[in-house]
């Protein structure tokens, strides 16, 4: 997933983003995902924010740090 996103936001470096894109050409499934991604992103982004309740709010923020620790 880290490597979709990356791929979607231009963040690889010229050798990866070359690498993903032969896989992408031989990989249906990947490609199928990629297509997939690209349609619900926009839609996504287009939703307009909700506030959390405040205890679900500090339980996400605390998932998040915990992942990016790890």
């Amino acid at each position: 997933m880290e490597l979709v996103t990356a791929y979607l936001d231009g963040a690889l470096d010229e050798r990866s983003h070359a690498r993903f894109e032969r896989h992408l050409r031989r990989c249906e499934g990947c490609e199928r995902y990629l297509e997939q991604l690209r349609a619900v992103g926009p839609a996504v982004g287009a939703l307009p924010p909700q506030p959390l309740p405040g205890e679900d709010r500090d339980r996400l923020l605390a998932v998040f740090r915990d992942w990016h620790e790890a």
